[in-house]
């Protein structure tokens, strides 16, 4: 069964529309890892639009408490751009995710070319899994890009799904074209030994189609379950993922 990790963004996001604490990003956290999230992301971006550098070891001291120690924290981000790696020294979480994303971008948009960031990657890596952190790349279904991650040192590698997302809302043909998009580029990365997450606009409509695609190990999911817990409340919504992946 894959693991959901619940990306808490778009809490922080609500929070900063107002002065003050409400709502609560460590309190939505913890409904989520209530309900039964393997686990919880952020993603910490250096203009702080939504998650601010408190939240980030809040979220850690969250995941310290007895009950949730068997969770797991994910930070994801680019590790070239402020406090990223600040943040992965401080509070240790069990997984990086390096994200190419621009200060400027609103959302992720792209996955890594390591042909083009193999020499500036592979230290950050190296650092990173010497202070225990599993890491993984955000990437495109590209099977040429894919075959690179191994030189990096990283673990995982995170496909970006949003392309998936798109041709699920057309269906017919354009889906089954990318499902087999993805299902190769899962493949690939499997047969390289590495490990498999996947995120980014998956949601209750396309997700069970998505992970009839082998090796999935995680998804990480933040804008379309938290727009879910608007309508169902947190609980509702992370277990109705869950139904979904189990």
């Amino acid at each position: 069964m894959p693991k959901l990790s619940v990306n808490v963004n778009k809490i922080a996001l609500l929070r900063n529309a107002r002065q003050g604490s409400v709502p609560s990003v460590v309190n939505a956290a913890r409904l989520a890892l209530n309900a039964g999230a393997a686990g919880i992301t952020v993603h910490p971006r250096p203009d702080q639009r939504h998650i601010r550098h408190h939240d980030v070891g809040d979220i850690a001291s969250l995941l310290a408490e007895p009950n949730f120690r068997a969770r797991e924290f994910n930070i994801e981000g680019n590790p070239f751009l402020g406090e990223f790696l600040n943040h992965a020294r401080k509070t240790r979480p069990d997984q990086c995710t390096l994200v190419p994303d621009d200060p400027n971008q609103s959302t992720s948009d792209h996955g890594w070319n390591i042909a083009e960031n193999l020499d500036r990657l592979t230290p950050i890596v190296a650092e990173l899994k010497s202070l225990g952190i599993r890491v993984s790349l955000f990437m495109d279904p590209d099977p040429d890009q894919i075959k690179l991650a191994p030189k990096t040192g990283a673990d995982r590698i995170e496909l970006y799904t949003e392309s998936y997302a798109v041709a699920h809302t057309k269906g017919g043909e354009v889906l089954e074209r990318e499902h087999e998009i993805f299902a190769t580029a899962a493949a690939c990365a499997t047969d390289l030994g590495l490990g498999l997450n996947a995120g980014h606009d998956l949601n209750l409509d396309n997700l069970a189609q998505f992970i009839t695609i082998p090796g999935v190990q995680e998804v990480s999911i933040g804008h379309a379950l938290v727009a879910d817990a608007l309508e169902m409340g947190m609980d509702n919504a992370v277990k109705a993922y869950l139904d979904i992946l189990s």
